[in-house]
């Protein structure tokens, strides 16, 4: 009776190691993130080409779901002295998990991605800083820093 159980024991190891392993080989990989990740529709919007820096009060916080399909994210809208623009930050469940907490009346600088959405100039934050506080959210190559690792 041992030996039937050590021997049923290690053909479910090995099953589940033969199937992992070929899982692999397919390229199988998690696409989470609610469409915020790097490969997603959205993402490909931010243009290295428009990045540029602006400096205003915040009037408003909301949430948007850019695309459809998307998980919801939080969105500003920023009042410089050139005009009032809404400000893409990222996913809810990321900018609602950061120490860096925005809110109205809040005077931040922003660098980001202008890019037109829903027909409207927008930008796409890569950092928010609010005083001597720094909120990076994309890298220097527009990758969101809410996706982990990048592959190589």
């Amino acid at each position: 009776m041992k030996k039937i159980i050590t021997l049923l024991v290690t053909m479910i190891l090995l099953s589940l190691i033969f199937v992992s392993g070929a899982a692999a080989q397919r390229g199988v990989m998690w696409r989470g993130g609610g469409g915020w990740g790097p490969g997603a529709p959205y993402a490909r919007t931010y243009d290295l080409q428009t990045i540029e820096t602006v400096f205003g009060e915040v009037v408003a916080i909301d949430v948007i779901s850019p695309m459809k399909g998307m998980s919801y994210g939080i969105h500003i809208i920023l009042k410089t002295d050139k005009e009032t623009i809404p400000v893409h930050l990222g996913p809810g469940w990321y900018i609602e998990n950061q120490d860096v907490k925005i809110a109205p009346t809040d005077m931040i600088e922003v660098k980001g991605s202008r890019i037109t959405f829903n027909g409207k100039p927008t930008l796409i934050a890569a950092i928010v800083k609010k005083g001597d506080q720094v909120l990076a959210l994309r890298d220097a190559s527009g990758y969101p820093v809410w996706s982990g690792w990048k592959n190589k």
